[in-house]
């Protein structure tokens, strides 16, 4: 989804999903007067999932009745606007009712393919795509989020390969406080592609927080990862992932030189556990003339030596504590896409259509319930976006994705980006 494909999703939403049992909707809906005080106590607990013109007050507009469902919709009108009302067990474009649909979308957490999902609980396999792809037209920053002051300032950010009918590209993805904040497809790993990409998600999330400017972002050694992020944040301090100097001696040495592979992994994160930069400096040192007296094999020195010529970029990281000095938190949500990915043997559609599909299933992954001693273990917060927000507007899930994405979540125009 392109910088352009951000700003017409915003203009063209005009939906608000309010949380709504279907017994209280139709108690209410045909009456004005009862309606308009469900509209009100709504707006005073959750003004977020409304236009911030609605401050201004906002007038009934009318009622008609879906052919789809055979329910009455009703409008409201927001100074010369109109917005439709939807109640939250109803899914987007009146596709279906939500306690119908949940449990189908939920297998999508675990990779079940559409086919499977019509051959359990019927439809065609096209719908339940459908379903998906109406799903990422979201934004996935300020559907995840709900206040602007939780967003994260701490960030991980790295690409996974991946093919589009055969030819490479990339998800640009960004995380933050275990959940996937940005998937953005970029044509190759080039500067400008993943500026392009990483782009959507500083979009999203300036929608939510104007002056948004993460403090770190921890990624690989990727230089066009780099320049693209600096470029969107000219303020970032970029954070080298110290796991990626343990993965590139692991993957080389581990098993030809088993027994010195052991000694140097454990001098090095020894070097990791260091309390501050001196410390730090003092060990990479150590590490470096421990090498240099035992003869160590270039699989294993190069990478170290090459550790200590970067050394600031790592030291910079205790100056932030909370900041993440590897890429653990990218790296496990990355799996469970790269199984995804897997399982679907990749892309088979346009550009587009690839960008809504990851974005869909991104937003399920941050909404799905964790499993019961997950929940048990965190106190009862039951998904990833309800850990983040340590708040929920329904019970169920998937009514509490759906009702956070009113408006599609764009609570403000795009930012206009430098040229």
């Amino acid at each position: 989804m392109g910088k352009a494909d951000v700003q017409s999703t915003h203009r063209s939403n005009k939906t608000i999903c309010l949380p709504f049992s279907q017994q209280d909707y139709n108690a209410n809906v045909n009456d004005p007067v009862n309606f308009r005080k469900c509209i009100d106590d709504r707006i005073k607990l959750f003004p977020e999932l409304f236009p911030s013109e609605i401050t201004n007050g906002y007038q009934m507009k009318d009622i008609y009745i879906s052919k789809k469902q055979s329910i009455m919709i009703r409008r409201i009108q927001i100074d010369d606007t109109a917005y439709t009302i939807r109640p939250s067990y109803l899914m987007p474009y009146l596709s279906g009712i939500v306690d119908e649909i949940e449990k189908a979308l939920f297998m999508r957490k675990f990779n079940v393919p559409f086919w499977g999902l019509s051959y359990a609980f019927g439809k065609d396999p096209m719908y339940w795509y459908r379903i998906e792809q109406s799903i990422g037209r979201n934004s996935i920053v300020g559907t995840t989020i709900r206040n602007s002051e939780d967003i994260p300032e701490h960030l991980g950010a790295d690409e996974k390969h991946t093919r589009i009918l055969c030819e490479k590209v990339y998800v640009a993805t960004t995380v933050g406080n275990e959940c996937i904040l940005g998937a953005s497809i970029a044509g190759d790993a080039g500067e400008q592609s993943l500026q392009d990409a990483y782009h959507v998600f500083k979009d999203e999330a300036r929608c939510l927080k104007p002056d948004y400017t993460p403090t770190t972002v921890n990624m690989d050694g990727w230089k066009a990862t780099r320049k693209a992020w600096q470029f969107l944040f000219s303020s970032v301090v970029i954070i080298c992932c110290f796991l990626h100097v343990f993965i590139k001696i692991r993957d080389r040495a581990k098993k030809k030189y088993k027994d010195i592979f052991d000694q140097a992994a454990s001098k090095l994160w020894d070097c990791y556990q260091a309390d501050n930069k001196t410390a730090f400096s003092q060990r990479i040192r150590r590490l470096i003339e421990w090498c240099q007296k035992n003869s160590m094999p270039s699989v294993i020195a190069n990478p170290i030596k090459k550790l200590r010529q970067n050394i600031a970029e790592y030291k910079v990281a205790y100056d932030h504590p909370n900041a993440h000095r590897t890429s653990n938190m990218v790296d496990r949500l990355m799996q469970r896409m790269d199984r995804h990915l897997f399982n679907t043997r990749y892309f088979h559609g346009t550009m587009a259509a690839a960008e809504k599909s990851i974005r869909g299933w991104t937003l399920i992954q941050n909404f799905a319930p964790y499993n019961p001693q997950t929940v048990k273990k965190l106190n009862g917060s039951r998904s990833p976006a309800e850990r983040l927000n340590k708040f929920r507007y329904h019970s169920n899930w998937l009514h509490n994705l759906l009702i956070s994405a009113s408006l599609g979540c764009y609570r403000s125009p795009p930012q206009i980006p430098i040229q």
